[in-house]
């Protein structure tokens, strides 16, 4: 298990087998969808050095939780069922067996991207504007966000994606890019909520509500491991549920605020 997890935690630094415009490629792609999404947040913070140390501290926190807590949690969540239960009685069952470890996912990582926001709300005095705190956790889902997204990326061309394959498989070919254009969206809006519910004083509330999100996105692995989607209908639902709460994000992000609305 020790070296899974050192060897998932390097891939997120080291690719072998492509080529450098594959690389180049991947973290063009990332940095754009990450540009793309964080957007219509419409926020001048990036311009304060701080901000840049939540992003990056949010990438490395979130990436090193997913390699050494996430993924052992995970397989000794399945050994678990698998002491209880036969590996066939598990696959018949696969709907309600994947829900422990793909809660897991979003506990894991909410809670770390959450990390570099309780900092910045705690070095504030456990005081700042709602507003701030929403802006503070789009930019550390946008730290994670990018970084997994590049990773995902040079993964595909690890695996010999080429242009050629969307000259024989069509628009699919480009499903996993798709894919990561929605979880920027996801990771950005679900880290800015948790932000805003952290400085109104939710903070234990909107952590659990943003990992179940994010649980529930994951989800359709599950249903497509079972069959229930296909690639097609998987992707449409990642991108309803992080288009679903983007809005969310930015009704809060562009709401006037209730001492306004009183005058």
């Amino acid at each position: 298990m020790v070296e899974y997890m050192i060897k998932f935690f390097v891939s997120g630094f080291v690719y072998p087998g492509i080529l450098w415009n594959q690389v180049l490629l991947g973290i063009g792609l990332g940095v754009v969808f990450g540009a793309i999404w964080f957007a219509p947040y419409w926020t001048p913070i990036l311009k304060k050095p701080w901000a840049w140390a939540v992003l990056a501290g949010s990438a490395i926190l979130a990436w090193t939780a997913a390699a050494f807590i996430q993924i052992p949690l995970q397989i000794l969540t399945g050994q678990a069922l698998n002491h209880f239960w036969s590996q066939e009685v598990l696959t018949r069952w696969i709907l309600l067996a994947g829900i422990p470890q793909i809660l897991l996912s979003g506990l894991v990582q909410e809670g770390a991207k959450l990390v570099p926001i309780v900092a910045c709300w705690w070095r504030s005095g456990r005081n700042i504007d709602p507003k701030l705190g929403l802006a503070i956790g789009a930019v550390a889902g946008l730290g994670f966000g990018v970084f997994e997204a590049v990773w995902a990326h040079n993964t595909v061309f690890t695996a010999g994606w080429s242009w050629e394959a969307v000259q024989t498989s069509g628009l699919v070919a480009l499903t996993p890019f798709w894919e990561r254009f929605s979880t920027v969206a996801l990771h950005i809006a679900l880290s800015a909520l948790a932000g805003y519910g952290l400085a109104k004083g939710w903070g234990w509330q909107s952590y659990l509500i943003v990992s179940f999100l994010h649980g529930l996105t994951n989800y359709g692995a599950v249903l497509l491991a079972a069959q229930v989607f296909t690639i097609v209908p998987l992707e449409i639902y990642v991108s309803v549920i992080a288009v679903s709460v983007t809005g969310v994000a930015l009704w809060l992000r562009w709401r006037k605020s209730e001492a306004v609305t009183q005058e």
